[in-house]
């Protein structure tokens, strides 16, 4: 590993990101893939998943093999690999949910803050998603001020996070089939916080020790993201800033600016960044940039913060998640301000290398020698002017012979949330299904999740795309591997070349990529509706569809919890790397094979992303064939 790393081009496939790791060395900087060399070998126990430190009469480390005369291996209080395994497994999906949940609360908390008349500079942008959605959750609209409706909307997704329910609210949308599968299993989401702390609950010490039975409640976890905690905060944050639109824009290294002060947004939660845009918009920062010898202001986007203001304002995207050192290292970048979750350490340190302030503004993440700004609804914009201020003074002390900008922006298409999709197809999915009938579209594939620095940084993301559309899959991309479709030219309509002739077809019609972007990773709860909503339509199950997924270079709890809502929700879901399960062949055999026959729906792990395509491809053909659609 070491050896490999020290070729820098096989470390990504971008021309930018070559370059900066090539400045990165050569100006001393330390990076994510130099600290995984130092990190080489891995402990063996910990990939498996047979380590535990749930006690202190461990920590323990299991053999998934057993010792000479047939004699299992267990830890001091008698669990066996399986046992352990699970456990890990079911408290890094807890993590994982709770993540995107988390965000989900922060936003319903900043509506009611709206609704309570304390957070001037936000409002309800998009009243009519209000009032439709305040209808399916059974509020009464008729006659109603907005305000009422908000509410009360309020009040129905902060009951999604308590204990005394037995579905969540969005379990609505969910296909009667699917439901059914659901309640057999009992594993049907019944409320946030419950799940999460059932998992806990049960993964201590002297509680479920039954592998299968664990692996089944985390199932139920990962649920309660997927069908609440994330779609609250897509669906809240819509109403917010905004449901997004189709528009363009423009993404790479390039999209920062040598003559500007710029402003990199980077985590998950667009409460700040949606706030530090406006900022960045006034006419008295823009003057006050020029005073200082700027031409303007840049505002940028990192990962999933950036995702949010690409879909719905149409900021350029910088990078995703293996760049967000390496966008720093162009020596031109102001300020970094900072939520949540994604957010390496590093960045503190990498940033007091240049002129680049560090900000953190979530009480829940704190950054050691970060600038900390206590950023809430209340106080937003008075600690926006503030960051603005401190990123015009860091324009004067920007070293000019350390500025490099590696490439030119490439162009992308972003915005199509399902009411776009839906607006596009002239109100109706019918267009849709016909041309998913005729074969024009064979299937869809929701490519999503991360970098990881064990993989070629975005070779598989794109590799995989590529394969999936010269079939004529449909791609909807959420979240990092955005960027990297973008850069590939696959965000806009002229990438359809690079499709089958079905797909090519359809999006010359529409003029529409071949690839669809449809937001930050929090919004995979927008495939999750457009799934359910197709499957309505035709009288099926979700997992009856012609549909698929796949996270090439995923690293995160996030990504796990994603990665198993959608194999419980019936979507066939494949992952790059496996997760630290291989200890236990009862819990891999589970996740490969057992939930098929459970939820109809599994995991495949698969590194090649050629290989990982024919997988889903013929996944693909197997359901078309079975809906008597021809292959």
């Amino acid at each position: 590993m070491k050896d490999k790393l020290t070729d820098i081009t096989e470390m990504s496939i971008w021309e930018d990101a070559q370059r900066m790791l090539e400045k990165a060395r050569k100006d001393g900087v330390e990076t994510a893939w130099d600290r995984l060399a130092q990190q080489t070998p891995h402990c063996r126990f910990c990939e498996l998943g047979t380590t535990c430190r749930n006690c202190v009469m461990g920590p323990c480390r299991i053999s998934a093999k057993a010792e000479p005369g047939g004699k299992l291996s267990r830890g001091v209080c008698g669990a066996d690999a399986d046992v352990i395994v699970a456990r890990n497994f079911g408290r890094f999906i807890a993590g994982g949910s709770a993540g995107h949940s988390d965000h989900g609360r922060d936003v319903i908390e900043t509506l009611e803050a709206v609704v309570e008349g304390h957070a001037a500079n936000y409002q309800i942008r998009d009243a009519a998603k209000l009032t439709r959605i305040a209808a399916e959750l059974g509020i009464a609209v008729e006659g109603r001020a907005i305000i009422d409706v908000a509410a009360d909307v309020v009040d129905a997704c902060y009951s999604d996070f308590g204990s005394r329910r037995k579905a969540v609210n969005f379990v609505s949308r969910v296909p009667a089939k699917r439901k059914e599968v659901w309640d057999k299993l009992g594993i049907t989401p019944r409320g946030v916080d419950r799940e999460i702390a059932e998992m806990m609950h049960r993964t201590h010490m002297g509680c479920d020790n039954d592998a299968p039975n664990t692996m089944l409640h985390a199932a139920r976890c990962a649920l309660s993201d997927g069908w609440a905690g994330s779609m609250i905060a897509t669906e809240l944050c819509d109403i917010l800033f905004g449901t997004p639109t189709p528009r363009k824009s423009t993404v790479n290294l390039g999209v920062i600016k040598k003559e500007t002060v710029n402003i990199l947004v980077h985590g998950h939660n667009p409460v700040v960044s949606e706030m530090i845009l406006m900022a960045a918009r006034e006419p008295e920062m823009i003057a006050l940039a020029k005073k200082a010898g700027a031409e303007g202001i840049t505002v940028a986007g990192l990962c999933c913060t950036g995702n949010e203001l690409l879909m719905r304002q149409g900021i350029p995207m910088a990078g995703n998640h293996l760049m967000t050192e390496l966008a720093i290292v162009t020596g031109a970048v102001e300020a970094v301000v900072v939520d949540y979750q994604c957010i390496m350490p590093s960045l503190v340190q990498i940033s007091a290398c240049y002129h680049t302030r560090f900000i953190d503004t979530a009480a829940k993440a704190r950054f050691t020698g970060a600038i900390h700004m206590n950023f809430t609804p209340e106080n937003a914009r008075e600690e926006a002017h503030k960051i603005l201020h401190m990123a015009i003074e860091a324009f004067a002390e920007r070293d000019p012979g350390r500025v490099d900008i590696p490439v030119e922006p490439v162009d992308i298409m972003t915005g199509f949330s399902n009411e776009a999709i839906l607006e596009a197809l002239g109100g109706s999915l019918e267009p849709l299904l016909d041309a998913v009938k005729a074969g024009t579209v064979r299937g869809f594939a929701a490519v999503v999740g991360c970098n990881n620095p064990k993989i070629k940084q975005d070779s598989a993301n794109v590799g995989i795309i590529k394969e999936l559309i010269k079939n004529d899959i449909m791609v909807l991309v959420t979240g990092c591997v955005t960027t990297a479709a973008g850069k590939a030219g696959l965000l806009m309509p002229e990438g359809a070349e690079m499709a089958g002739p079905g797909l090519r077809n359809l999006c010359g019609a529409l003029g529409i990529p071949p690839v669809l972007h449809m937001g930050s990773c929090v919004d995979n709860a927008r495939i999750l509706q457009l799934c359910a909503l197709i499957a309505n339509s035709l009288g099926v199950d979700i997992s009856d569809l012609p549909v698929v997924a796949s996270a090439p270079e995923w690293y995160s709890e996030k990504a796990a919890a994603i990665g198993l809502y959608a194999v419980a929700s019936g979507v066939y879901t494949h992952l790059g790397l496996p997760p630290n399960i291989l200890g236990s062949q009862v819990v891999t055999d589970i996740a490969l094979n057992g939930l098929e026959d459970l939820v109809g729906a599994s995991f495949v792990v698969e590194p090649d992303p050629v290989k990982a395509a024919e997988l889903l491809n013929q996944r693909v053909t197997s359901k078309r064939k079975a809906l008597g659609l021809n292959a």
